[in-house]
């Protein structure tokens, strides 16, 4: 363990399955390796000593390569700041569940703390139903925390913003008692404490409910600052991938925004699909620019383009904070409705116009015509 990696205290277990939640499991074991107690008293009625750090972080593998690939850096960094990781083949096949829920129920019986990215995964509202540990910390996993925070407030079940106005399926039927389950053990009682560790901006937190801000200490203590060039670079979004936004909307959305811009690199989602990013290349003319870590740790260790541009995603929110103190403006486009699809969620319009209208330190730009 690094000398800079304390103690996180007793039997501290994180689940991740995506690296932008390494990322914010990592900026949390920084805040409370700086804190000589917890922000909320524990169950017991004493603050929880937590000082951050040297935690078992489990890496809930998925199939995709882009993702498995930025896992695997943001492991290696873990790793460099004393943390403990173990790499679960998750998704390998239809046995890998068993094993992957067998192999850790030792260490779930065991845990005083469990940290999560995603409250909305099935396969951790699985896990929640096995443990018994008494402090739940719930860590962004973008701007889905906003939406899990409110759905927790009014006692909803937990169901991701995009899937919402739909019927449920066979397989939410079938799982529907495990994720009542898992809203239960994510409210916080007598003997249960839940902390949400977030840069977004949640204005109703559940009563009992600990919010901690996220403001990437850690990534600005680790990376940076950068060197900013002269033109603009524009942020990707899977929300064509994800079934909301038209594809040829979008890329014509992308095409007036980078030319009146002067955009010239393209930082891809990981979820979006090759064929679209080569159509993009085709058709803008943008250097297509696959990252291999988050996009806050791109930004933050350089070269970045004076403006960056973005459609209303968890980065208008984050990019500010980790690019405090640089010259760099974050620059986000509404989306407008036009560009939605016919199977769009209801909520979906309501949703983004609240990502971009919250968002903080960011310059607001109007929706670019695809007509």
């Amino acid at each position: 363990m690094s000398p800079r990696a304390g103690s996180a205290g007793p039997h501290t277990l994180a689940f991740v399955e995506s690296p932008v939640q390494l990322l914010n499991v990592l900026e949390w074991a920084h805040t409370h390796a700086h804190s000589a107690t917890a922000p909320g008293a524990g169950p017991s009625g004493a603050a929880e000593p937590v000082s951050g750090a040297g935690l078992t972080l489990v890496v809930l593998s998925p199939n995709d390569p882009m993702t498995r690939g930025q896992l695997r850096r943001m492991a290696e960094l873990a790793r460099d700041e004393g943390h403990e990781v173990r790499w679960e083949e998750a998704r390998g096949g239809p046995t890998a569940p068993f094993h992957t829920i067998g192999g850790l129920t030792p260490l779930l019986r065991k845990a005083r703390r469990i940290v999560m990215g995603d409250p909305f995964s099935r396969y951790v509202q699985l896990l929640l139903t096995i443990t018994r540990a008494r402090d739940l910390v719930v860590v962004d996993d973008g701007t889905a925390t906003m939406e899990f925070v409110a759905q927790l407030a009014r006692g909803e079940r937990l169901v991701r913003w995009h899937r919402r106005g739909g019927r449920p399926g066979p397989r939410d039927v079938l799982f529907a008692p495990v994720s009542a389950s898992a809203r239960r053990r994510l409210t916080p009682t007598d003997r249960r404490s839940v902390e949400v560790f977030s840069s977004m901006p949640i204005d109703s937190a559940p009563d009992g409910v600990t919010v901690t801000a996220n403001d990437f200490s850690w990534t600005r203590a680790r990376f940076g600052p950068p060197r900013i060039t002269k033109s603009a670079d524009l942020v990707g979004t899977s929300l064509v991938e994800t079934g909301v936004v038209d594809p040829d909307r979008y890329l014509t959305a992308v095409k007036s925004l980078a030319g009146a811009h002067g955009a010239t690199r393209y930082f891809a989602h990981r979820r979006e699909s090759a064929e679209k990013l080569h159509r993009l290349a085709a058709e803008t003319g943008l250097e297509i620019v696959r990252p291999d870590l988050p996009l806050e740790l791109i930004a933050r260790r350089g070269p970045i383009g004076r403006t960056i541009l973005s459609f209303p995603s968890t980065v208008v929110h984050t990019l500010p904070l980790a690019l405090v103190g640089t010259e760099v403006r974050v620059a986000v486009c509404d989306i407008d409705p036009t560009w939605l699809t016919e199977n769009a969620s209801p909520r979906a319009q309501g949703f983004l116009s609240g990502v971009t209208g919250t968002a903080r330190d960011v310059h607001r730009l109007s929706a670019v015509s695809t007509a």
